[in-house]
């Protein structure tokens, strides 16, 4: 699926399982929320803080897809292509990125 095929896909859910989009403030925090979500599961399970019990059940690629749902979300209601958006910001970070990234020796 592409982006285009899943900001179409959310906008079907909505229409039929959502009565209509929360308001962008509303999906701004939403999103807050669950790149937080994230963080804690990366915290807990890849950085130095031990991770609860409760938090061993929580599903990384879950949480992931929760903060892509809110962004296309945020997409659809703000009229963006974000296929398009992102194909252009791909191909910026190529030129504008590739020799920094070949010449860091930080990553070799």
């Amino acid at each position: 699926m592409n982006i285009s095929n899943a900001q179409q896909a959310v906008d079907d859910w909505i229409r039929a399982h959502g009565v209509r989009y929360f308001n962008e403030l509303t999906n701004m925090a939403q999103l807050t929320e669950e790149v937080g979500e994230v963080a804690r599961i990366i915290a807990r399970r890849y950085g130095e803080q031990s991770e609860k019990p409760s938090d061993k059940e929580k599903d990384l690629g879950e949480e992931l897809a929760d903060v892509l749902f809110v962004v296309l979300c945020l997409a659809n209601q703000t009229g963006i292509d974000l296929q398009k958006a992102f194909d252009r910001k791909l191909d910026l970070k190529a030129k504008r990125d590739h020799k920094r990234h070949q010449e860091n020796k930080k990553l070799k």
